[in-house]
């Protein structure tokens, strides 16, 4: 590769560049196709928090800045500014959802889920629910559309809170968030006794 320089991402500088480019609401990273500068040792844990080389990133103002130039490129997670795109990993979702509101009920009904982050996201058509079961436990894991491809992986309380809004619909129980309709479980599946 002679003749092309390798860059070491630094995590201050991305820092910098990522407030630059991210001020005044959510960065279009979308449309940011920077060289990948190599990985860092950032990581987003299951329950939301992150780290970086081991140890727990505590400031609240960093962690959302990051979050807000996170991207997804088919199983990858990055942070990306305009300058430079460094890989991170991520244990399961990028997001968790802490709690969520209710809005009409039935088909009318809306749902808004905010996330660790402060982040929100209307459940519907473009941000949908799903759920995934885990195969030796049968645990349910629930997740909701946040934006561009990453999920947030919806808390326990907030799970449960959930079923309690639950009807049947075509053989499934699930919910419903401005018109659509996430199953979450076959009907005869649950005991509603």
């Amino acid at each position: 590769m002679s003749g092309q320089k390798v860059v070491k991402p630094d995590a201050d500088a991305l820092e910098v560049s990522a407030k630059a480019a991210g001020a005044g609401g959510l960065p279009p990273v979308h449309l940011w196709n920077p060289p990948y500068c190599g990985d860092l040792d950032i990581r987003i844990h299951r329950d939301g928090r992150w780290s970086y080389l081991g140890s727990e990133i505590r400031r609240f103002e960093l962690v959302k800045l990051f979050s807000s130039i996170l991207k997804r490129e088919a199983d990858k997670f990055y942070l990306v500014t305009p300058v430079e795109k460094v890989g991170i990993a991520v244990e399961d979702a990028p997001f968790v959802a802490v709690d969520f509101e209710a809005a009409g009920v039935g088909k009318e009904q809306i749902l808004t889920f905010t996330t660790q982050v402060g982040d929100e996201t209307l459940a519907g058509p473009e941000n949908a629910i799903r759920v995934e079961t885990d195969p030796e436990t049968g645990e349910p894991a629930p997740y909701v559309h946040v934006r561009a491809g990453l999920e947030a992986l919806v808390d326990r309380k907030s799970f449960y809170r959930l079923m309690e809004l639950g009807e049947t619909h075509d053989g499934w129980f699930g919910v419903w968030s401005q018109g659509a309709f996430f199953r979450i479980i076959k009907a005869d599946a649950l005991d509603l006794t």
